[in-house]
């Protein structure tokens, strides 16, 4: 698994260089998914990177990607190894010259997560997991911030591109932000869990896509942090692929903050 690691490494360090040098040397150039969400030139070009290397190296193996193999179903499917890939989480970052973007790979086995690295190359830091064998952040080893209660917690969420559902989610929010000590809103969900895996956060909650979280789920549970979810999670679905209502928190604070999450959301 190390290995597996290695190779997920190596090609985020790479897609991480040619976004760079795309944002960098040439012009922006954007479109919609869906008629909403922003995606870059450079979102496709890394994206056809990682997933021709992993092809390559991997045959056998699935990609759950996207940008170019976003069919959700296959996290639900435990037969064969699957490769989660998100080639630019924080795409409006990237588009607005941001430091906050990433490359958020993860490798799954019967569903479960095994290995998982974030890569943040407009400030050089990568994080990394294995199952198991602790969590690192530029080699360094990484743990949460320790937080004991939700009322000294900083926390991070953020807001889908639809703005159809929000209600719910404005209640959410205002319970936490009256419940904890104040709301960060860093624009990359997989930095967000990153940054709890590593103490700069005490808690991250959203609903996000299994792309935008596998590998840094994994990070942040190898760094100690708890991860679960403040609804339930339907039967026979990989909970480490689950993306609704998750909460990653110091483990001290996470069953009050699920409370919270809870009540806000049955009201």
């Amino acid at each position: 698994m190390q290995a597996i690691a290695d190779f997920a490494e190596q090609i985020a360090l790479e897609a991480g260089r040619l976004i760079k040098h795309e944002r960098d040397n040439n012009p922006l150039r954007t479109d919609y998914k869906d008629q909403t969400e922003l995606v870059t030139h450079a979102d496709l070009l890394a994206d056809k990177l990682i997933t021709e290397a992993i092809q390559a190296r991997f045959p056998s193996h699935r990609i759950l990607s996207e940008e170019s193999r976003p069919d959700k179903s296959q996290a639900a499917d435990l037969d064969s190894p699957l490769w989660i890939i998100d080639p630019i989480d924080g795409t409006v970052n990237y588009a607005y010259g941001h430091h906050q973007v990433a490359i958020s790979i993860a490798y799954a086995e019967k569903g479960h997560v095994q290995a998982g690295i974030v890569h943040a190359p407009f400030v050089a830091e990568t994080f990394r997991a294995v199952r198991g064998h602790g969590a690192t952040l530029n080699q360094a080893r990484i743990q949460h911030s320790g937080a004991t209660v939700p009322r000294d917690s900083l926390f991070a969420t953020g807001f889908p591109y639809t703005k159809d559902k929000l209600p719910p989610l404005v209640k959410r929010l205002d319970a936490m932000i009256h419940n904890c000590r104040d709301l960060r809103r860093l624009g990359s969900a997989a930095l967000d869990i990153c940054w709890v895996a590593c103490g700069r956060l005490d808690a991250y909650y959203e609903s996000v896509s299994p792309w935008d979280f596998a590998a840094g789920r994994l990070i942040a549970l190898e760094a100690g942090a708890r991860a679960g979810h403040f609804s339930e999670v339907p039967d026979g679905y990989p909970v480490d692929l689950w993306g609704q209502d998750l909460l990653i928190s110091a483990p001290e604070i996470y069953n009050q903050l699920r409370d919270i999450l809870q009540e806000a959301s049955r009201g």
